[in-house]
């Protein structure tokens, strides 16, 4: 009999696994970012790290702009994307983000109204004001949601892609999460560079900007767009969770449970409870099974690209919890499932 485990990641999860120090070769980059000597003449008294997050934030929905960028991951080779966004005279947003290597991913989108164009799967829109891409939109669009779970530290300015830029530390309030460095363009506001780093300080993932253009008017790209031309949007129903029997008696400081429903398994037509995390940054996803009299999993964690994958059997519950979090924290949270009383 399969196991949870694998009915739900399909074997993927062994040939992914890889080292975390082996990104870059240079383990200590998060660390040494911070000692970077600044180039330019010290932030005035008005500004703090609050003030350069809104700055961004503004920028990334107002302004019309190109960027090219590169996504670095340990183990794979460097994803490169084109990111348009504008604001046209009706004062809709629109985007287009475009993965430049190998078959393309295409997301266009305009409003509320989000498209994707993948190989091998037929075209779908969803609804959403967020694209889903390679950097944490929601964060980068509503910074404000982190105040409860992260703090934010001016570091220093530097010079990124050309540009004069602020550098900014996001670090959980109980250390319990990831941190990020991010380097914010000095005139725009607009990203330049991130990079996530874990507790330990080893560079996970890094965004690095390698082209900005800022313009007066969204690219014309958008002009030959019509609402007509993309597919129609797909609303997809779970199946409801009228009462659980399972409770989560810890979660990291400003996390909270934002859904809780049924999935059916692919493949095997099992059903388990899910439950996403979310503190405004990091979304984590975890399914319960009761075994019952079924098999229990074998205890499991690893990595896959830059998530955290742990599988546990916890009393009579097979549990599963994916990502961007440390290994400890992830099982802390799943051995904190308890039965209701």
């Amino acid at each position: 009999m399969k196991t949870f485990l694998n009915n739900l990641i399909s074997g993927a999860f062994s040939a992914l696994l890889f080292s975390l120090t082996a990104f870059s070769g240079n383990a200590q980059e998060a660390v040494n970012e911070e000692k970077e000597v600044p180039t330019h003449t010290a932030s005035q008294p008005s500004e703090t790290a609050e003030s350069w997050l809104a700055k961004m934030s503004h920028a990334m929905k107002s302004l019309n702009y190109s960027i090219s960028l590169v996504l670095l991951k340990p183990g794979l080779d460097a994803q490169p994307y084109l990111w348009l966004h504008g604001v046209e005279e009706s004062g809709v947003e629109v985007e287009q983000l475009n993965l430049l290597n190998g078959p393309g991913r295409e997301v266009v989108r305009i409003g509320n109204k989000v498209s994707y164009f993948e190989p091998n799967v037929p075209p779908y829109s969803l609804s959403s004001t967020i694209i889903n891409g390679p950097f944490p939109n929601d964060f980068l669009r509503n910074p404000e949601k982190l105040k409860d779970a992260y703090d934010f530290f001016m570091i220093g300015r530097s010079r990124i892609a050309g540009r004069a830029a602020q550098q900014i530390r996001v670090l959980s309030k109980d250390r319990t999460r990831y941190g990020l460095n991010l380097w914010l363009d000095q005139n725009t506001g607009l990203l330049l560079k991130l990079n996530m780093f874990s507790l330990d300080s080893q560079l996970l993932e890094q965004i690095q900007v390698t082209g900005l253009n800022v313009t007066t008017s969204p690219d014309e790209f958008f002009s030959k767009i019509e609402d007509s031309m993309l597919p129609e949007i797909v609303t997809y129903q779970s199946k409801k969770l009228r009462d659980s029997a399972w409770e989560i008696n810890y979660l990291p400081v400003g996390m909270k449970v934002v859904k809780r429903d049924l999935h059916r398994l692919s493949g095997t037509g099992k059903t388990v409870e899910y439950i996403m995390l979310s503190d405004g940054l990091v979304d984590v996803s975890i399914y319960l099974q009761d075994f019952g009299n079924g098999q229990p999993i074998q205890n499991l964690v690893g990595t896959v690209q830059s998530d955290t994958l742990l599988t546990i059997q916890h009393g009579q519950l097979n549990i599963t919890v994916i990502g961007k979090i440390p290994a400890e924290t992830a099982n802390r949270i799943a051995n904190s499932i308890k039965r209701v009383n």
